[in-house]
C-alpha cells in the first residue's frame, strides 16, 4: 500500500492511496485460504474446497471486503503516521471509471482511490487568570414559598356548585357538553361530553372561555372562535368553528386550607416539611438560572480570547442543526423573518456566527478538558442515562436499549457532563464575584439566551 499526500491547505489533507494489483491479488488469495477451512459446499469435503472454485463463487463478494479492510487500514496509517486530529470522518473517493474498478476487483489493475479529511486546528490555550465574571444571586422570599402554596392548596380544593340560578364568573368551573362545527360540518374532537372549563384559565382556544362567562346551568350558547394559527392539529389550525355549549352545572371553588392535612395530601409530614420542600425546589430553579447566566458570561469571556480557523465541515453540521430549528420555530407559529425584523439571509449570516461560535467554543472546552484530564465516569453517564430514561413512561426499555446500542446517542449523554466538569475547572481558575439580584432580573431576557446560540458549546467537543 503506497500512500502520499498531495493537499495540505489550512485544515484540509488530501491524500492518494494506491493498492498494486500483486497486493490484491495477495490480500484475496489469503482470505480466500481462510474461508477454505471454515465453508461447506456439497461434493466437497470439509477443507477440501479448491481456491479456484472458491474465487469463482465468493472472489468478488470477499474481495470487496479486501478493499473495505484496504480503506481502513488506510485511514488509518494516514492518521497516525501524520499524527493527525480528525474533525470528521474522511471522505474516501473512489476512481469514475468503471472499468477500472472491474479490473481492480480482479486484481487484475491497481486500485487508486483518494482519502480527503479536515483535521482539528491547533491552537494555544489562553490565560484567563484575567477574567472576571459575576455570578448573581437569588435567594428565595418566603412570599413565593406562600405564592406556591396558595397555588398546590387550590389545585387541591374541591369544587362546589353553586346552584341552579348562579351565573359564572371568571375564576369558576363550568362543566359542559358542547359539538363543534365548521361550515355547518361536524369535525374530529369537535365533540366533548362532561368537561370541565375553568373560566380565566387560558387552558381552552382564545374567546372560548370569555364567552362561558354568564352563563347559567341548563343554558345553551353558540361559541364562535377561530383556532390559532399554529395549533397541533394542521387540519384545524387557523380555521374558524362554531360550538353548541350546554352548561350542566356552575361551580366555585372551594375555600382554600392550608394547613398539615394538605401537606399530607402531597406526601409530606407537615406544613412545615411542605415548605421546605418547596423552598428547595424553587432554590434549585434559581441556582440553575444563576449558573446557566454565569456560564454564559464565562463562554462570552473566552470567546474574545481564542481566534483560530474553524474545520468548516463542522460549521456546517452546526449550523444544519441551528437553522433547522429555526425554520421548525418559525413555522409551528407562523411566523416569517419578516415578523422577525429580519430576512432570510441577515438570518442565516446570524446563525452562521452562532455555529461558528459553538464550534470554537466547543473545541475550546474539549482542548481544555483533554489538557486538565477531566473524565466523565460510566457510572456518571449511567446516572445521566437512567434519568433521560425516566422522562419517558412506558417506553424505558425501548429508550434504554436505543442509547445502549447507538454509540452517537450515547456520546450525546456523555457531552453536556464534560462539558459540565471542564466549565468547572475554568470557573476555579477565574475570579468569580457573587452579586444578589432580584427573581424578576435574573431570569429576565431568558427569551433571548434561549435562542440556540450561546449558552452551550458544540458537540464536536
Amino acid at each position: 500500500m503506497q500512500v502520499t499526500e498531495t493537499l495540505s491547505q489550512g485544515l484540509k489533507r488530501e491524500f492518494r492511496v494506491v493498492l498494486p494489483a500483486s497486493e490484491l491479488e495477495q490480500r484475496l488469495s489469503g482470505e480466500l485460504a481462510t474461508m477454505k477451512d471454515r465453508v461447506r459446499i456439497n461434493g466437497f469435503r470439509p477443507g477440501k474446497v479448491p481456491v479456484a472454485h472458491l474465487r469463482r463463487l465468493y472472489g468478488r463478494s470477499v474481495m470487496a471486503d479486501v478493499v473495505q479492510n484496504a480503506v481502513t487500514e488506510a485511514n488509518r496509517k494516514i492518521v497516525d503516521e501524520n499524527g493527525l486530529k480528525l474533525a470528521n470522518e474522511p471522505e474516501v473517493k473512489f476512481p469514475e471509471n468503471q472499468e477500472e474498478i472491474a479490473a481492480a476487483l480482479e486484481a487484475k489493475a491497481d486500485l487508486a482511490f483518494t482519502v480527503a479529511l479536515e483535521v482539528l486546528p491547533a491552537f494555544e490555550l489562553a490565560d484567563t487568570s484575567d477574567v472576571t465574571i459575576t455570578k448573581p444571586v437569588a435567594t428565595v422570599e418566603d412570599t413565593d414559598v406562600d405564592e406556591t402554596l396558595t397555588r398546590m392548596a387550590k389545585q387541591n380544593a374541591a369544587w362546589e356548585s353553586k346552584g341552579d340560578d348562579a351565573v359564572a364568573a371568571t375564576g369558576d368551573r363550568v362543566s359542559v357538553d358542547f359539538t363543534g362545527t365548521m361550515d355547518g360540518e361536524a369535525f374530529q374532537g369537535g365533540s366533548g361530553t362532561d368537561i370541565q372549563v375553568e373560566l380565566g384559565s387560558n387552558t381552552f382556544i382564545p374567546g372560548f372561555e370569555e364567552q362561558l362567562v354568564g352563563i347559567k346551568k341548563g343554558e345553551t350558547r353558540t361559541v364562535n372562535v377561530t383556532f390559532p394559527p399554529n395549533y397541533m392539529a394542521e387540519h384545524l389550525a387557523g380555521k374558524a368553528a362554531q360550538f353548541e355549549v350546554t352548561a350542566k352545572d356552575v361551580l366555585a371553588p372551594g375555600a382554600l386550607t392550608i394547613d398539615d392535612e394538605l401537606a399530607k395530601g402531597f406526601g409530606m409530614e407537615s406544613l412545615d416539611a411542605l415548605k421546605d420542600a418547596i423552598r428547595s425546589t424553587l432554590q434549585r430553579d434559581l441556582d440553575a438560572q444563576s449558573r446557566r447566566k454565569l456560564k454564559k458570561e464565562l463562554l462570552d469571556a473566552l470567546d474574545t480570547k481564542y481566534s483560530f480557523e474553524l474545520p468548516q465541515s463542522l460549521v456546517e453540521q452546526e449550523f444544519a442543526a441551528v437553522w433547522s430549528q429555526v425554520v421548525a420555530d418559525l413555522k409551528n407559529n407562523n411566523r416569517t423573518f419578516a415578523d422577525e425584523g429580519t430576512t432570510e439571509d441577515e438570518a442565516k449570516a446570524e446563525y452562521r456566527r452562532i455555529a461558528e461560535r459553538r464550534v470554537r467554543l466547543g473545541l475550546v472546552l474539549a482542548q481544555i478538558g483533554e489538557q486538565a484530564e477531566v473524565k466523565v465516569s460510566d457510572d456518571e453517564v449511567t446516572q445521566a442515562l437512567i434519568a433521560r430514561v425516566r422522562e419517558y413512561p412506558g417506553q424505558e426499555k425501548e429508550v434504554w436499549d436505543y442509547y445502549r446500542n447507538n454509540p452517537q446517542a450515547l456520546a450525546q449523554i456523555r457531552a453536556p457532563l464534560f462539558e459540565e466538569k471542564v466549565v468547572d475547572h475554568i470557573l476555579s481558575q477565574v475570579k468569580v464575584e457573587e452579586t444578589p439580584i432580584a427573581k424578576e432580573d435574573l431570569f429576565r431576557d431568558e427569551d433571548e439566551a434561549a435562542k440556540p446560540a450561546a449558552e452551550s458549546a458544540a458537540e464536536p467537543a
